[in-house]
């Protein structure tokens, strides 16, 4: 994925969990992000979807009908991540996709 003009439309469908986490809390507990609609579609981790968010490319979440964008966010640890804008549901909407 080199520059936005490459990219009309990345979505989010599915996610990995950290091993051993099997009812995530907060979208820190989430290691991979499927992304389809980008060169390569497949699993990708955290950090690097949080680079790409952060180098400006839209990553929307597949989970209708709000189908929330993707912001980047790091921990007070350091750790890179990303979570969903907020809407009106208390839980982040990444954290609704399918588990692979």
């Amino acid at each position: 994925m080199r520059g936005n003009q490459n990219i009309t439309m990345v979505t989010a469908t599915k996610i990995r969990l950290k091993p051993g986490c099997t009812h995530p809390q907060s979208a820190l507990e989430i290691n991979e992000i499927y992304l389809i609609g980008v060169n390569r579609e497949g699993f990708y981790d955290k950090e690097i979807v949080h680079n790409l968010v952060k180098q400006g490319h839209i990553i929307k979440v597949n989970i209708a009908p709000f189908y929330p964008r993707l912001i980047a966010d790091t921990s007070s640890r350091g750790e890179k991540y990303v979570k969903s804008e907020p809407n009106d549901t208390p839980h982040d909407n990444l954290l609704k996709l399918p588990r692979a």
